[in-house]
């Protein structure tokens, strides 16, 4: 019942954004245990998976970047200590973090919280050097908009840690 709730609100999800270039993903923020099912759920109902844990991928915020100085100085340290393979997601909540992960090398860039103006700025100014993944409050009423901007990604914690199990069940006649 839980895991059709998943797979049902992803695919409105991934309905509202039909016809744009933004495709729907997950986050790590699952239920204990249930990770690997609801990742499948988000899945059939029509979305990509982002990162399955902290192992694969690399995702730099407000806090590493504090502890390294820049933007540039977190990218540069991460890249000296993951294999070739590895990619580097920086959040940024201002144009100017957008610009500097983006002359950093970081291969996605988290609009964390923007609004849809500043979002389709960073679309229009780095749009086709890097992956734009837009997160942080969005909701049935607002991802539309949110993909009309432009980005690559839009992620939905809510796909797993908010949605409603689906009431069914089975009865036989005779």
């Amino acid at each position: 019942m839980h895991l059709s709730g998943v797979a049902s609100l992803t695919r409105q999800y991934v309905e509202a954004v039909a016809g744009t270039r933004a495709r729907i993903t997950d986050t790590r923020k699952t239920l204990p245990g249930m990770r690997n099912l609801q990742k499948y759920a988000t899945r059939c109902g029509g979305a990509a998976n982002h990162r399955q844990g902290l192992h694969d991928g690399v995702m730099i915020k407000d806090n590493h970047i504090a502890a390294c100085g820049s933007i540039a100085a977190a990218v540069a340290r991460v890249r000296e200590r993951v294999g070739h393979m590895v990619r580097i997601e920086v959040e940024a909540d201002r144009l100017e973090q957008v610009e500097e992960a983006v002359r950093a090398g970081a291969d996605i860039v988290l609009l964390d919280n923007m609004s849809s103006d500043t979002m389709a700025q960073a679309v229009n100014q780095w749009g086709e050097h890097v992956v734009l993944e837009a997160s942080g409050g969005i909701n049935l009423g607002t991802v539309r908009a949110v993909a009309m901007c432009g980005v690559h990604v839009i992620s939905v914690g809510a796909l797993t840690h908010s949605a409603m199990a689906l009431p069914y069940h089975l009865e036989l006649e005779q």
